[in-house]
């Protein structure tokens, strides 16, 4: 798990997330999707950080317990579903809020599959960025 974070990678340095109060990681396999949610994030809210990843082997390996305040994780993404991702990080951060999301319909049949998982913050896709913040703000009060 790493400790030092580069703005390079989308995410920003330690001295800079000193002055954030929240954290938020995107867990996007579409790129444009997670680069428009960071943006739209940090534009509305100079008190939140986002950091994203488009593949979820990656974000797992990334993960930290204890520093996000916030995952919006999608559904739908190639090696492992959004399900999967937040089973395996839900094994080293029991705290850490999860938002899911999916432009496809999500059925009752998920819950058969997916019994330890709760579906309490679900965002469905399209959505706007004054939604998202919205759901973002409740979600972290």
């Amino acid at each position: 798990m790493k400790k030092d974070r580069t703005s390079s990678s989308g995410v920003v340095s330690r001295e800079e997330q000193k002055k954030y109060w929240k954290r938020i990681l995107i867990v996007d396999d579409d790129p444009d999707i997670a680069t428009t949610f960071k943006v739209g994030i940090e534009n509305a809210s100079k008190s939140i950080a986002v950091h994203t990843h488009n593949d979820p082997r990656k974000a797992l390996l990334d993960f930290e317990p204890n520093f996000y305040d916030l995952l919006i994780i999608d559904i739908n993404m190639p090696y492992m579903d959004g399900f999967q991702l937040s089973e395996r990080i839900l094994e080293v951060d029991i705290n850490v809020k999860i938002c899911f999301m999916s432009s496809g319909e999500v059925s009752d049949g998920l819950r058969e599959i997916h019994p330890s998982l709760s579906l309490g913050c679900f965002i469905r896709k399209p959505i706007t960025i004054d939604y998202l913040i919205d759901r973002i703000m409740k979600e972290l009060d």
